[in-house]
């Protein structure tokens, strides 16, 4: 059976335009997906597809109702609203007929939803929310960095073998490095988390564990998997986001401040551009919620045509190399 893929076209900052287009040139670039369901309002959809060409037997609405805000209980929004565009979605993995979902709504609804719909694979403690984080040198996948803010030593066990699985089989990375974020290099640091969960690791055959990670030395590349509680892993990701923004103002001020500066800022715009572009979310896909009886995938609430169409292949890619099946067999002795 092909690769089957549900896109969530509610929700997003930037209307369900953006994820129609997407779906169109992700389906492109992608030939082997067999079918891809756009979960959201009918009419507008079928007038949106109208506007291009595409393969009709391979794109499919699935006929949504309801919205989920963001302001919403995730729970309660999820339990009561069965003819959202989420839930119905999340449905299709469930029942067999989809492989992967993706979404750009509320992310509180997108983890309850992957947790009560979709559900934990047999032996999955807890499911972690991951992200590919840009660095000097290639990205490193960080979870937990959204879905569980207490876990047991055990559970981050989990999270380094998941991610070890997702590197090797998404990124082609040949046993990556691991590394537990810690406020020090030695085993003894840390908190009773880490200090707990480091051994554990460090006993872990299946994955090649390098130690501990100070966050002042993730932007360089050091580790390929770095595992943290989700506390932590979001406020890695807050900091990155604002730090990133803060600095390309500034060098853009800098740029501005005088004629001298301008024709500088011109002479390197090129190079300026292709640095940029490593750091873009727009060529990493969507953060996967790992560990579930199918893929669940979160994408930017801002998000436009490029993370659409990202996000897809990377989604394509984790069910053709059978990631799922993969990090499911890994906990089957798990309970």
């Amino acid at each position: 059976m092909g690769i089957r893929i549900v896109l969530d076209t509610v929700g997003g900052d930037n209307g369900y335009g953006f994820c129609v287009s997407g779906a169109v040139e992700g389906l492109r670039q992608n030939p082997d997906i067999e079918k891809l369901y756009l979960a959201g309002h009918e009419d507008e959809l079928t007038t949106e597809l109208a506007k291009y060409d595409y393969d009709k037997d391979k794109i499919e609405i699935i006929p949504a109702t309801e919205d989920i805000s963001p302001n919403e209980a995730p729970v309660k929004a999820v339990v009561k609203k069965k003819d959202s565009s989420l839930v119905k979605g999340m449905k299709y993995i469930k029942e067999g007929k989809a492989d992967a979902f993706i979404s750009a709504g509320s992310s509180g609804a997108i983890l309850a939803g992957g947790q009560l719909i979709v559900g934990k694979a047999e032996g999955v403690m807890r499911a972690p929310l991951a992200m590919l984080i840009p660095t000097s040198d290639q990205p490193f996948l960080l979870l937990d960095c959204g879905a569980n803010v207490d876990v047991k030593p055990e559970v981050i066990v989990q999270f380094a073998k998941m991610g070890s699985v997702y590197m090797e089989e998404i990124c082609g990375i040949e046993s990556p490095r691991v590394a537990i974020v810690n406020v020090g290099l030695e085993e003894e640091k840390g908190n009773q988390l880490v200090k707990a969960a480091y051994p554990l690791l460090k006993e872990t055959e299946s994955i090649n564990f390098t130690g501990s990670i100070e966050a002042r030395e993730l932007p360089y590349g050091r580790a390929d998997v770095v595992v943290c509680d989700a506390f932590v892993g979001n406020v890695i990701i807050k900091l990155y986001e604002g730090l990133a923004k803060m600095i390309l103002m500034e060098v853009k001020g800098a740029i501005m401040s005088s004629t001298t500066s301008k024709i500088g800022g011109a002479l390197i715009k090129k190079p300026l551009k292709g640095m940029l572009s490593k750091f873009s979310a727009s060529n990493k896909g969507g953060a996967p919620l790992l560990g579930l009886n199918g893929l669940v995938v979160k994408i930017h609430g801002n998000s436009k045509e490029a993370e659409v169409i990202s996000a897809i292949s990377q989604c394509a890619g984790y069910v053709r190399n059978g990631v799922n099946d993969k990090i499911i067999k890994g906990f089957e002795n798990e309970k």
